[in-house]
């Protein structure tokens, strides 16, 4: 199987920060990053980081842990992760 994906933009993750009201902070210990600036490389700057899938997936998961992994890639993709699995 294959996975092609499309990270969500900074704008995405600053919605989603918006969205859940959550500070740069609490964004951070989310997606398992030392602080708020190191989410700010995500959401800013002259060239913002790409969020991984691993690390994208797995604090989605955390938002819901009863989720199947098809819950999860949809919840990533309403962040605005572009994500395409292929049986091949």
């Amino acid at each position: 199987m294959s996975i092609k994906y499309f990270p969500p933009t900074p704008e995405d993750l600053q919605a989603l920060k918006a969205r859940l009201d959550l500070t740069g902070t609490e964004m951070a210990e989310m997606f398992g990053l030392a602080g708020n600036n190191q989410w700010r490389k995500y959401t800013g700057g002259a060239e913002p980081r790409p969020m991984s899938l691993p690390m994208l997936f797995l604090a989605m998961a955390l938002q819901d842990r009863s989720a199947t992994v098809d819950q999860v890639l949809e919840k990533c993709r309403e962040v605005g992760a572009t994500i395409e699995l292929d049986s091949q």
